[in-house]
């Protein structure tokens, strides 16, 4: 009998056309997940009869509550080399074999973006592309402003943090940074000045965010640092949802505070009711960081690579749990 396969996660359906599928499909049954799930009912109802399931980064979840309902599990592919919404010390414990990618390039793709939807919120970009398609021009477009000359706060100055700290200085803005760890060398080797993170948060015209979602970062942006942001100021996050305390965001947002520009988000797919999608002073993108052509056909071509492997008996790119 053949292994049943579980694409996941395809959700702007563009799996079939970023990688050649034929000679997985001549080993094994292929099934492809178009939609998110509900809730952890129907992803355990609907994925119990699969051997290997391939998950894209960050999407479905899988804790080791649903994971002990999937007993046929013997393989999760997932993309990229890091995972907070797997739990992968269950799976390697209980013995499923689980395979990573490359990262999806250099990150250029999601400080791109993080750029983007910063001159898309001072600029008004999206109201005034509204506008215009509601047979308007200028009538409800407020002026924004320029970037040259204002100052760009980046949290988290690593890879990704970096290139939005060079973004900034070619566009005129002055620096900032900070993060647990940063030292001043690192900060100057990246065009940016070291200051404290209340400080950062005041002084800011906008403020990026570029770290990693831990235990120490969840939350790191509160009620209280949204508080000491400038009137007016833009948050831009395209790290994870939840590094902002989304609830107190929102109330920010619908006193007018601050714009936010956003990718990612507490819940994904956001729900239909959710009140970031009618409060005002927002920008929104469907958490397309990392989604390019390049990063979605590596992503797949490797994920066949190891599906393939696996199959073969001799798995490859495994994933190595940080020790200690």
């Amino acid at each position: 009998m053949m292994m049943k396969i579980a694409i996941l996660d395809d959700w702007q359906r563009i799996a079939r056309r970023s990688a050649d599928w034929s000679a997985l499909e001549a080993r094994a049954e292929v099934a492809f997940f178009n939609q998110a799930f509900s809730n952890e009912d129907q992803a355990a109802q609907e994925l119990a009869g699969f051997d290997i399931i391939m998950a894209m980064r960050e999407r479905t979840a899988f804790p080791a509550s649903l994971l002990r309902r999937l007993p046929k599990l013997k393989m999760l592919a997932m993309t990229g080399a890091r995972a907070a919404s797997i739990d992968l010390a269950y799976l390697v414990a209980r013995g499923v074999v689980v395979s990573t990618t490359g990262g999806g390039g250099s990150g250029s793709a999601t400080a791109e973006l993080a750029l983007g939807l910063m001159l898309a919120a001072v600029r008004r970009i999206p109201l005034g592309d509204a506008e215009i398609r509601a047979g308007r021009f200028q009538e409800n477009v407020e002026s924004g402003y320029e970037l040259n000359g204002r100052t760009l706060g980046v949290i988290g100055l690593g890879r990704l943090g970096s290139k939005m700290a060079h973004y900034g200085r070619a566009l005129g803005m002055h620096v900032i940074a900070w993060s647990q760890n940063l030292t001043a060398e690192a900060a100057t080797a990246q065009g940016a000045v070291l200051v404290a993170k209340d400080e950062l948060l005041a002084r800011s015209d906008v403020v990026s965010l570029h770290l990693v979602l831990s235990a120490r970062t969840r939350g790191i942006i509160g009620a209280s640092e949204l508080a000491r942001m400038k009137p007016g100021a833009v948050l831009v996050n395209t790290s994870r949802g939840p590094l902002i305390d989304e609830a107190a965001l929102v109330v920010a947002l619908k006193a007018s505070r601050l714009v936010a520009a956003l990718d990612v988000y507490d819940r994904e797919p956001l729900p239909a009711d959710h009140p970031l999608r009618t409060v005002p002073n927002t920008v929104l993108t469907p958490h397309i960081g990392y989604v390019t052509t390049e990063a979605m056909q590596a992503f797949y071509r490797q994920s066949i690579e190891n599906m393939l492997a696996f199959l073969d008996g001799k798995p490859i790119r495994l994933l190595e749990l940080p020790k200690g």
